[in-house]
C-alpha cells in the first residue's frame, strides 16, 4: 500500500499557482490583441456606428417645437382642436415667439413645421418681424402714466427688488434654460440679475418677462442690464399681471422699488390685452385652425412623423392617415430603387459571368493584360464615365449617330435613351460590372479545369457538363457579386442624378435633396433608416435562402 501525500497545486516558475498564472498570461494576451484591433474599433465606431446612431436619433429626434414655444404648447396640452384657440394660448405664443425672435430661433421653428404644413415657414417669419409692435402698444401706455417706465435703471431697481443675489432666482434659471435650449450661447459664471422674490410674487408674468430680457442681454449682448431699456414683451407683462384683479390688492401693502409708479399704473385705464386679434391682425393664418392642429401634434419632443411621411403617411389630430394620391411619392420612389437595383444587379451577373470565366481559363499572361480593362474603369472618375453615358445616349449621341447611319433608326425617331430608367441602368451596369467581375473570377479560379474533361470523358455534352459540374460551384462567386452589387446600386445617387431624369431617379436621391437642399434632416433620417433594414431584410432573406457561409471570394 503506497502512501499518497498532498503536494498542493502546480506551481509556475515564479513560485506562482500554475492557474493563476495561466490566467494573468492570457488576459495579457487578450489585452495586447485588444490594442491592436483598437485603432479600428474607433475607427469603425467613430465613420460607421456613430453616425447611423446620430441617424436613428434624427429621424424621431422632434424638440425644436418644445423648446422654442414652451409655453405654448403647455397651454395646447388641454385644447379640444375643435376650434382656434383661446386667449391665454395666444398670450403664451406672443411671450415664446417674442424671446424666439430676438434669438433668431423662430425662423427654425417656422421651417421644421413647414415640413408638415406649407405655409409654417412664412407665418412664423412675418409675425416675428411684427411681434415687437404687438407690445409696443403697452410700452408707450405705461410712459404716458408714469416717464419712470421709460428708464432703465428704474425697471432694474424694480424687478431686482433690491435683493440682489439674494432674491428668487428660479426664473432667471427657467430663462436662462430656456435660452440655451434655442441655442442663443453657452452660459457660465454670474447671471447679472435676479429678480426680487415679493416682486416676482406679485407680477410673475412680468419677472419671467424681465428675467429674459435680462439674460439675453447680459449673456448675448453682452451689455449691462441696468442700462437697457426692457423689451416691449416685458411691458406687455406687465398689463397682463396688472389685469388680475389681486394685483391691486397685493400692491396696496408692496412698499419696494417702484411701489407709487405701479400703483399708479394699477389704477390707470390700460389698453385691452387682446393678442388673439394682435396675431390675427399680423397674420391672418393665426386664425386657420389646421395651422394650431399642427402646433400641437409635433409638441413632443419625440415624433414618428418623419417615418410615416417617408410611407406616404401622415400625423393628423385624429390619427395616423395617408397622404393624397398626388402627395405619394415615396413608395413609388422604393419600388423603383428596388426594381432598379435588381435590374442592374441581374444585367452584372449575365455581362460578368463571361468575363469572369474567360479571365479565369486563360493563361496568366493574357488573363492579365485583360484584368487591367476590367480595373481600368476605377482609374477613372466617376463623374467622367456618368457625363459619357450621358453623351453617348442623348438623341444626338453617339449610339443614336450610328444607328441612324446604318439605317436602323429614321432620323427623326431617334431613340430615347437618357432622362430615364434605361439610361440609368446602362449607365450604374457600366459602373458596377467591376465588382461583379472580381468577385466570380477570384472563386472561378479556384474550380479545377479537370472537372469539367472528367465530367465529358464520362459521356456529358459541354452544356451539360458547365451546367451540372462547372456552374454550381461558381455560385458562392455569383453571390459575393450580387450582394455587393445589389447594395452598392440601392444607395446610389450621383448617377441615377446625372442621367436618370425624372424617372430614374432612386430614393437616395431624395434622401441627398432632403440632406443638401430642403435640409429636412429627420425625413432624410428617417428614408435612410427605411433603406438600412430594407437592406438588412435582404440580407436576412439571402442568408436563409442560400446560405451566406457558401459566399466567398474564392480559396
Amino acid at each position: 500500500m503506497s502512501d499518497t501525500t498532498d503536494t498542493g497545486p502546480v506551481l509556475a516558475a515564479d513560485g506562482t499557482p500554475l492557474k493563476r498564472s495561466l490566467r494573468r498570461a492570457l488576459r495579457a494576451q487578450k489585452m495586447r490583441a485588444l490594442a491592436l484591433i483598437a485603432p479600428l474599433l474607433i475607427f469603425v465606431l467613430v465613420a460607421f456606428i456613430a453616425p447611423i446612431a446620430d441617424m436613428l436619433f434624427r429621424s424621431v429626434e422632434n424638440q425644436i417645437v418644445g423648446n422654442t414655444i414652451p409655453m405654448t404648447v403647455e397651454e395646447l396640452r388641454d385644447w379640444d382642436g375643435a376650434d382656434v384657440p383661446d386667449e391665454q394660448v395666444f398670450r403664451a405664443m406672443f411671450f415664446d415667439l417674442f424671446l424666439a425672435a430676438e434669438a433668431k430661433e423662430h425662423t427654425k421653428l417656422g421651417s421644421r413645421l413647414n415640413y408638415e404644413q406649407s405655409g409654417m415657414s412664412s407665418l412664423f417669419r412675418t409675425t416675428g418681424r411684427r411681434v415687437d409692435n404687438m407690445g409696443k402698444v403697452f410700452q408707450n401706455a405705461f410712459k404716458e402714466i408714469s416717464p419712470q417706465f421709460d428708464d432703465a435703471q428704474f425697471w432694474f431697481d424694480m424687478m431686482s427688488g433690491g435683493a440682489g443675489a439674494e432674491g428668487n432666482a428660479r426664473l432667471i434659471s427657467n430663462q436662462i434654460g430656456r435660452l440655451e435650449r434655442l441655442e442663443a450661447t453657452t452660459f457660465s459664471g454670474d447671471v447679472g440679475f435676479v429678480p426680487g422674490a415679493a416682486i416676482s410674487d406679485i407680477l410673475p408674468n412680468t419677472a419671467r418677462a424681465y428675467a429674459a430680457f435680462a439674460a439675453f442681454t447680459h449673456f448675448v449682448n453682452e451689455d449691462v442690464v441696468s442700462e437697457k431699456k426692457p423689451w416691449e414683451a416685458v411691458h406687455a407683462a406687465l398689463a397682463v399681471d396688472l389685469e388680475e384683479p389681486a394685483t391691486a390688492a397685493a400692491l396696496a401693502a408692496y412698499d419696494g422699488p417702484g411701489a407709487d409708479a405701479l400703483r399708479q399704473a394699477a389704477a390707470a385705464e390700460l389698453p385691452p390685452i387682446d393678442m388673439k386679434a394682435a396675431f390675427v391682425d399680423a397674420n391672418k393664418d393665426w386664425s386657420r385652425i389646421e395651422y394650431w392642429q399642427v402646433i400641437k401634434t409635433y409638441s413632443p419632443p419625440y415624433t414618428t412623423g418623419y417615418f410615416l411621411n417617408a410611407v406616404d403617411m401622415e400625423k393628423t389630430t385624429q390619427g395616423v392617415a395617408l397622404r393624397s394620391d398626388d402627395e405619394r411619392i415615396y413608395g413609388l420612389l422604393f419600388k423603383r430603387t428596388m426594381f432598379m437595383s435588381l435590374m442592374i444587379t441581374f444585367s452584372c451577373i449575365v455581362l460578368g459571368y463571361p468575363v469572369a470565366w474567360i479571365l479565369a481559363n486563360l493563361p496568366a499572361r493574357k488573363a492579365n493584360l485583360l484584368m487591367i480593362l476590367v480595373l481600368l474603369p476605377f482609374w477613372t472618375s466617376l463623374l467622367v464615365r456618368t457625363s459619357a453615358w450621358k453623351v453617348m445616349l442623348q438623341q444626338q449621341g453617339v449610339i443614336n449617330d450610328v444607328l441612324v447611319w446604318l439605317g436602323l433608326v429614321a432620323d427623326e425617331s431617334r431613340l430615347v435613351m437618357i432622362n430615364n430608367q434605361f439610361g440609368t441602368i446602362v449607365a450604374m451596369t457600366h459602373i458596377l460590372l467591376p465588382f461583379m467581375i472580381l468577385p466570380m473570377y477570384s472563386v472561378m479560379q479556384t474550380i479545377p479545369p479537370a472537372y469539367l474533361r472528367a465530367a465529358k470523358s464520362l459521356g456529358a455534352t459541354n452544356w451539360t457538363a458547365f451546367w451540372r459540374v462547372y456552374f454550381p460551384q461558381s455560385v458562392p462567386g455569383i453571390g459575393a457579386g450580387s450582394i455587393l452589387v445589389f447594395i452598392l446600386a440601392i444607395g446610389y445617387y450621383i448617377t441615377p442624378e446625372i442621367v436618370g431624369g425624372t424617372t430614374g431617379t432612386f430614393i437616395s436621391n431624395r434622401i441627398a435633396y432632403h440632406i443638401s437642399t430642403s435640409l429636412n434632416w429627420g425625413l432624410a433620417a428617417a428614408l435612410g433608416s427605411i433603406l438600412l433594414a430594407v437592406v438588412l431584410i435582404l440580407y436576412w432573406a439571402y442568408d436563409k435562402i442560400v446560405g451566406i457561409d457558401n459566399v466567398k471570394l474564392g480559396g
